[in-house]
């Protein structure tokens, strides 16, 4: 675990930074990001990555099921909500109605968000009726068979430093973590949830959406935070491998919208 995870101030911080180095300029090769565009972030924990586009002067919609990360995104932001520029809020995605959401979105974005979500192509289907028209969603996530896509970084014990650990059968990889006293349960949920890069393009396609954008790392731009690492493009011809490229990548981006 990282000093950021616990320190929930520097955690936004990073989001931010991040946010404004990689995320945005990604999406704005694409997609020019303009003044009182609407943004929803699903997942929004503290707001850190919803900051970033609120000092490009859109508006924001965060949406998270956790009421503690909220009461930050709240503190952190609270300049921002009074200006009426961002509003917060705490369900499930699925139970928020159009009237809670008060319109439609110029970009949706989803950051580490879908390997923790169950059925995911519901969430990816149920998107499309949220989008304003050339409306775009970006998706940026560490593919399942990575190194550490198990999350196992969050970690307290020797577990952390172990990659690939997450791919052992469940009732072993179980074990190790029950063994090592570590919160077992969320990570074995992201042994159900965690998805591959073909799964998600697989579901895109099915679901009537064209890339408009697409960035594998082999170094995910988080780990200048964590690590000191500059972020790295990964080698276009693992890339292009199908199936071993997600052993490898540890991070992508991708910007969708719905077909034509």
């Amino acid at each position: 675990m990282f000093g950021f995870h616990i320190d929930k101030k520097q955690y936004f911080d990073i989001q931010v930074l991040n946010t404004e180095k990689h995320v945005i300029p990604f999406i704005e090769n694409s997609v020019l990001i303009k003044s009182g565009m609407r943004i929803l972030e699903i997942g929004c924990g503290e707001g850190g990555v919803l900051k970033a586009f609120l000092n490009k002067g859109c508006v924001g919609v965060g949406v998270e099921m956790d009421a503690a990360r909220i009461d930050n995104a709240r503190l952190f932001l609270k300049t921002e909500i009074e200006n009426k520029n961002v509003e917060f809020i705490v369900n499930d995605i699925y139970k928020v109605s159009i009237n809670e959401l008060n319109g439609l979105f110029d970009i949706i974005v989803l950051k580490d968000v879908i390997e923790h979500i169950h059925e995911q192509e519901k969430l990816i289907a149920w998107m499309k009726n949220y989008l304003k028209p050339n409306g775009v969603i970006f998706f940026g996530f560490p593919p399942w068979q990575m190194p550490f896509g198990g999350h196992q970084q969050m970690c307290t014990s020797f577990v952390r430093n172990i990659p690939w650990v997450h791919l052992l059968p469940t009732f072993i990889y179980g074990w190790l973590l029950r063994k090592t006293k570590d919160g077992f349960a969320a990570l074995l949920e992201i042994k159900e949830t965690g998805i591959s890069i073909e799964k998600f393009e697989k579901i895109c396609k099915k679901q009537n959406f064209s890339t408009i954008g697409k960035l594998h790392f082999l170094i995910n731009p988080i780990y200048e935070y964590k690590f000191g690492w500059q972020g790295k493009k990964q080698f276009v011809w693992i890339s292009a491998i199908p199936w071993v490229r997600n052993f490898f990548t540890t991070c992508v981006y991708y910007l969708v919208k719905i077909k034509n």
